[in-house]
């Protein structure tokens, strides 16, 4: 495991670079391993995400918010993307697992037995949240071979604090939910409201055959909570729009992916993987109309593939990179101040390891889809 300063820092910023590289000595996201006044940073891993179905490729993860039904406070959600065959989009199961590494299924879908419609079935996604309430809420990006060819618009699946489905969200512009960020205002009792931000990739990517097009989406979900009845959609709103997205022989798919609020919530940040950048969609909570591609916050430099998304306690932006590895931190302003590197497996080393993560605290939880483990960079 290493951890670095990002070399690749434009020369008009250097010496703002050189100031801020202060913060990589001392801040729990950012801290030289060479720094003799700063413990290492470790990697350890807490538990296999594979169920008793064999299901794999562990994709969505999430801090549970609240102890309601199965679901337990601070314990961490996955959702897996492949079956036992290593199909993808066809994965069906959600995993519970503490910190301190007890495992238990909180969900096994049955795509015969939904209570709404879900184009294609289940292959659940990286689209993955809880609110406070207990409801859980999945993507769905499905296939019947694993194959781009077979991929289908799918749905987002509303499940119960016991993990059951208890509705569907579809419709036009759910179209291949991929990643999915929430402004949670549900309260401990079931009510309230919530906002969904969900990214979708399947709009014209399956018709182009592997060509790029530029039709990917951010659609925020408006939801109103009871705790008598599954969410109602209140509204679907296109706040992004343009972005790259093309099917992919390994991936399946690659396009906008991870997705997550400013701690302000006037920025939503994301992941546009083709295009090696993060970027913001101003007053995501409340435009009416699509800011299309969004402002670039930062762009090349250590990003290589940019999927997962989360954002650290300081405000900074943490990426997980799927084409070698690593976990890159940008400040707000678009500052590209460190790297680490979280898996060297594979052919290149690191590619196709990385997908969600999530920070509790001044630790980064994140699934590995190589090793199909939860891990823990402290």
């Amino acid at each position: 495991m290493r951890l670095q300063c990002d070399p690749q820092i434009p020369a008009l910023v250097r010496v703002a670079s050189m100031v801020l590289a202060l913060s990589c000595l001392v801040s729990g996201f950012a801290a030289a391993e060479s720094s003799a006044t700063s413990s290492p940073h470790t990697i350890a891993t807490i538990a296999s995400t594979v169920p008793a179905n064999g299901d794999i490729n562990p994709y969505g993860i999430f801090v549970v918010p609240n102890t309601v039904g199965h679901l337990v406070k601070g314990n961490l959600l996955i959702s897996n993307f492949n079956a036992v065959s290593n199909q993808q989009g066809t994965g069906t199961t959600i995993m519970q697992i503490s910190p301190g590494g007890t495992v238990s299924q909180f969900a096994q879908i049955d795509a015969s037995a939904l209570p709404g419609t879900c184009t294609g079935g289940i292959g659940l996604t990286t689209a993955l949240v809880a609110l406070r309430g207990g409801w859980v809420i999945v993507g769905s990006l499905p296939t019947a071979d694993g194959t781009a060819a077979t991929a289908q618009a799918g749905c987002l699946l509303v499940l119960d604090p016991m993990g059951n489905v208890s509705e569907t969200i579809y419709g036009t512009l759910i179209n291949g939910p991929w990643d999915m960020a929430v402004l949670d205002h549900s309260t401990v009792s079931g009510g309230g409201t919530a906002a969904l931000f969900v990214t979708n990739v399947l709009n014209g990517t399956v018709a182009a055959g592997g060509s790029v097009v530029n039709q990917g989406t951010v659609v925020r979900v408006d939801l109103t909570l009871s705790k008598s009845a599954p969410p109602f959609v209140e509204a679907m709103t296109v706040i992004g729009s343009g972005f790259a997205e093309r099917t992919d022989p390994a991936a399946l798919v690659i396009g906008p992916t991870g997705v997550a609020l400013s701690p302000d919530g006037f920025s939503l940040y994301v992941a546009d993987s083709l295009n090696n950048r993060i970027a913001a969609i101003p007053y995501p909570v409340t435009r009416q109309t699509t800011a299309r591609t969004g402002i670039t916050i930062t762009k090349g430099g250590s990003l290589n593939d940019p999927l997962g998304l989360t954002v650290a306690p300081n405000g900074d932006i943490l990426t997980a990179n799927g084409d070698d590895g690593y976990m890159v931190q940008t400040t707000s302003d678009g500052l590209q101040v460190a790297k680490t590197l979280l898996d060297s497996s594979g052919d290149p080393p690191g590619s196709g390891a990385l997908f969600g993560l999530v920070t509790v605290g001044q630790n980064v939880y994140y699934v590995d889809d190589a090793t199909n483990t939860l891990n823990l960079f402290h």
